[in-house]
């Protein structure tokens, strides 16, 4: 049975055609993604289908008392609620109850008892008693805390961006509705909590679901029908996002054949037409007017596909070398070394005084030691607020570190693309933001005119000429990624670049990241990018504890839950209490006047002679292992052989620590 019908929608803002004929259907309990460019007008049919926008034609009808909910980008909070009191709004059914319960029962403790009031209470009790009780509430309080929502009796106005978006999220899971719009649900959330909401959505969450969203990763593991809008209408195709680009590829070859059959049908009666004679039988105007009929056909519009290209600055080995940093913050801000040189101002008794902890703060980083290399491309991910954006600004120089140094190649060059999309003058127009005044311009060692570049990077005319402040935020995203482009850089620092960036502009970031001759380093919660792209994972795993695993997004995941369930087991074996032993006997004369066993045995004497050896060896192997996983091509252009030379790695470091303990045994043994 169908929650939503929507029939031949149409949208328009001024010439701009959004929807010209959109249908769409949803079904109970299905999960549907859409997909589209940036201005394709994906948010304008959600706010439509969601009952928040006018369409301007066609029909929009849903399921009889079916309740649709809405998630916006930016929602709309009373500021002066508590991020609590807003959840709850989601209990709807479980309000009304509560509040008939509550009336009820002020007018039984006012003294009137008639039956009326007694009757109102008891039908709200088993109103409430069907909607579980009193567990909704505990329900909305186990959402925000999986959701990170600190302190949830804050008022909403105190609250980040972000937190706010968290909040709205809450009250739309704890609502249930039947049919629920989710416009980029994973905007401010980390990778540990979109892979909690996948589950919960897919294990818990019993209605249908419209995602709008770019996040490629979660759409494959959770939709079950792709929906496509390009050029006002939709285009369907079932499972995720992989299916959705096979099927795509598949559709645009079946145009492209039914476009050459068309031409050549064409070709051949134009041939046609030259030959016959001006005298036309009726079979012969017929066929005429099949000619001319496809002579009027539109051949189908072709995709603009999105090629992005960065030239690499040359550059020393190393790009950046990290020694012990540690960055604590304050309640002012990261709080930096006290000398006037930059060192840490000493004690009056002479005592180092940076090796002290610093009281009051948070430590952010601790002890992070961390060398750079030509080629690498290193993810960075972490929770929200753990401090990946200041090690990215302490890395760069804007913000001194606590403790430790970091020292940049004399030779480094830095294009830096933050996450709050800064440097543009919203006055400016497009092509004077990109070009800077210039009509030619550079990319990848080519010169290209300025107008077709942008036309190729999805920017008509007309927006080329609309001031920057105009654009969307995607759009805005796109124009400081093509600016970044034209400066030659040796490392790229991109912050959270995915955002607002659609999924064929994400595509073709990824391609030229994996192209790039140099060095990257990306603060990002997009998965399918780290799988592609990420060379090697810099986690923040809390308290400071800032770990670097060598490959992709998948491999990290890996070794990080083999590690999780080595300490379970280590903790379990721990936890086992030790078995009774027989006391021993007591010793007779004999045996106590006996000297207790010393020295090695003439075997252990000659195991103990070549163990030094074999230990150098065995570190020399570790080295050459340890080399090859950091090596970046293991992970671009060798990725089968990734799991196996990790495996291997993890077995010569548990053989090289097997090979000291065994020395350090025998030696102390030895008289």
């Amino acid at each position: 049975m169908s929650v939503l019908d929507a029939r031949d929608l149409r949208k328009a803002f001024g010439d701009k055609v959004l929807l010209d004929g959109a249908s769409l259907t949803i079904e109970d309990g299905e999960r549907v993604g859409l997909v589209g460019r940036n201005g394709a007008g994906k948010t304008t049919l959600a706010r439509i289908l969601a009952g928040e926008e006018p369409s301007d034609g066609g029909t929009l009808a849903k399921r009889r008392n079916a309740i649709v909910g809405y998630l916006p980008q930016v929602p709309e909070l009373d500021p002066t609620a508590s991020a609590w009191s807003i959840a709850c709004e989601g209990l709807l059914r479980w309000n009304e109850q509560k509040a008939r319960w509550d009336a009820a029962t002020a007018r039984l403790d006012a003294g009137d008892t008639s039956d009326k009031w007694l009757e109102e209470q008891a039908s709200a009790l088993a109103a409430i008693d069907h909607l579980g009780g009193w567990e909704p509430q505990h329900r909305v309080r186990s959402l925000l805390e999986h959701l990170h929502v600190p302190d949830p009796e804050r008022a909403i106005g105190t609250m980040s961006g972000g937190e706010q978006r968290r909040v709205a999220l809450t009250r739309l899971l704890a609502l249930e509705p039947d049919l629920a719009i989710l416009d980029e649900p994973t905007n401010h959330l980390d990778a540990d909590t979109i892979d909690w909401l996948e589950t919960y959505l897919l294990d818990t969450y019993r209605g249908a679901i419209l995602f709008v969203t770019h996040d490629r990763y979660f759409l494959d593991r959770i939709v079950t029908r792709t929906i496509e809008l390009s050029r006002g209408l939709l285009h369907s195709y079932d499972g995720g996002y992989g299916d959705y680009l096979g099927a795509k590829a598949e559709r645009a070859e079946h145009e492209a054949r039914a476009e050459q059959n068309r031409k050549n049908f064409v070709r051949r009666e134009l041939e046609w037409l030259r030959r016959t004679p001006a005298a036309r039988t009726g079979k012969q105007k017929a066929r005429i007017g099949r000619a001319e009929a496809a002579i009027a056909t539109r051949a189908p519009e072709r995709e603009k596909v999105v090629n992005l290209a960065m030239e690499a600055s040359r550059t020393s080995k190393t790009i950046i070398d990290v020694s012990e940093l540690h960055i604590e913050l304050g309640p002012t801000g990261v709080l930096g070394p006290e000398g006037p040189d930059g060192s840490a101002r000493p004690r009056a008794d002479g005592r180092d005084r940076s090796a002290e902890p610093m009281l009051g703060g948070r430590v952010l980083v601790e002890s992070l030691t961390l060398a750079l290399t030509k080629g690498e491309r290193v993810g960075i991910v972490g929770p929200n607020g753990a401090g990946k954006t200041t090690l990215l600004r302490t890395l760069l120089g804007e913000m001194p570190p606590t403790r430790g140094t970091v020292r940049r190649g004399a030779a480094t060059q830095v294009a830096y693309l933050d996450q709050a999309r800064s440097g543009l003058d919203p006055d400016q127009t497009v092509i004077d933001s990109v070009g800077g005044g210039r009509l030619r311009v550079e990319i990848g060692g080519e010169t290209r005119d300025v107008r077709g570049w942008l036309d190729e990077m999805l920017f008509t005319p007309a927006q080329q000429r609309q001031p920057v402040g105009s654009l969307s935020g995607g759009e805005r995203a796109r124009v400081l990624t093509l600016r970044m482009l034209l400066s030659p850089a040796s490392l790229l620092v991109l912050d959270e670049p995915t955002n607002d960036l659609d999924t064929e502009t994400l595509s073709a970031l990824e391609d030229m990241l994996v192209e790039f001759d140099g060095t990257a380093l990306i603060v990002t919660h997009d998965r399918w990018l780290l799988d592609r792209v990420a060379t090697a994972i810099l986690a923040f795993e809390g308290d400071g504890k800032v770990v670097r695993y060598a490959g992709n997004w998948s491999t990290y995941v890996a070794l990080r839950a083999d590690r999780e369930q080595a300490k379970k087991e280590a903790a379990a074996q721990a936890s086992k209490p030790a078995r009774a032993s027989t006391p021993p006997a007591a010793p007779t004369e004999k045996a106590a006047k006996a000297p207790a066993k010393k020295g090695l045995t003439y075997g252990e004497r000659l195991e103990l002679d070549g163990l030094m050896a074999a230990i150098a060896d065995a570190e020399g192997k570790l080295a050459e292992l340890d080399a090859e996983a950091n090596d970046p091509e293991l992970f671009t252009k060798r990725g089968h052989e990734v799991k196996d030379r990790l495996s291997a790695l993890e077995y010569q470091k548990a053989k090289v620590a097997a090979l000291y303990a065994r020395w350090e045994d025998l030696e102390s043994r030895r008289s």
